[in-house]
């Protein structure tokens, strides 16, 4: 018998049970990389699932560009560069699922660089319930030399938005835009303002119905305005074309009406002398 009065089998079998319900808790959340599925080099396709199903799903391709700091030639003087470099495929996701917030974290570099993006779901204006993006925090680490060489004091930096409301969708509709959104982030790194920078985005944080599937599109007003752009000229040489033929049209109607009508000769007196 064991101190707390159960056998040894009976031990084992707890243990064991309780190792397999840990596992279970763990795995009910996980992330998974699906970048290789796009033929862009710079889209990156991430997803977090919720006991075996998808429950967030974000598509795009992300650059960011973080201003930091290098010491001048005088040794003195601090010079502020410029860092250029895009969110990689082979990122790290976790994130967490949740009936009105939901969250996904996108590492790389062994964490010298984090992603962090908050959705939340809110009513408004005659009980249209919508999903945004309500946070954005990026965490970088100045000391990673891929990026920021010769960075004056380097060290992690947390850069964060303020009162956000972004990419405001619909409930149940995923988030489509192919034009750039911007956000600017501001840094603990006194105060340096970080933009980040997404394209060719497909979001959804919440209520999707397949596995592995966005559900029905929400184009953005960018996207709309662009395409509406593009096919006014279309619209308006088809309109002036049929103006033209309605024109011509009418042109030739006249002049046969015209042509079978009785010639009145110009000279009347020739009447007056018969």
């Amino acid at each position: 018998m064991g101190r707390f009065g159960f056998s040894t089998t009976e031990s084992a079998g707890l243990l064991l049970f309780g190792v397999l319900a840990l596992s279970v808790v763990l795995g009910e959340q996980e992330g998974e990389n699906l970048s290789g599925l796009s033929n862009n080099p710079d889209k990156a396709i991430f997803a977090v699932r919720e006991n075996g199903t998808t429950c967030l799903m974000v598509e795009f391709a992300v650059r960011f560009l973080v201003p930091y700091d290098v010491l001048a030639l005088n040794g003195i003087d601090l010079i502020t560069e410029q860092s250029s470099f895009n969110l990689p495929r082979g990122a790290e996701i976790e994130g967490e699922c949740a009936s009105t917030e939901s969250e996904i974290h996108i590492s790389w570099k062994n964490k010298a660089y984090t992603l962090r993006i908050y959705f939340s779901k809110e009513f408004r204006k005659k009980g249209i319930e919508v999903w945004k993006i309500s946070k954005v925090q990026f965490v970088y680490d100045t000391a990673e030399t891929t990026h920021f060489i010769n960075a004056y004091n380097p060290g992690k930096h947390t850069a964060s938005t303020h009162r956000l409301s972004a990419l405001v969708t619909p409930a149940g509709l995923s988030y489509l835009c192919a034009a750039q959104q911007t956000l600017t982030l501001i840094s603990t790194d006194h105060q340096k303002g970080i933009t980040m920078s997404m394209y060719d985005i497909q979001i959804q944080p919440f209520d999707i119905a397949s596995d592995f599937m966005f559900s029905e599109p929400y184009k953005c007003i960018t996207d709309q305005r662009e395409r509406l752009e593009e096919t006014l000229p279309l619209i308006l040489g088809v309109i002036l074309g049929l103006v033209i033929v309605i024109m011509l049209t009418v042109y030739h109607f006249h002049l046969k009406l015209t042509a079978t009508q009785p010639q009145l000769p110009r000279d009347r007196s020739m009447y007056k002398n018969m």
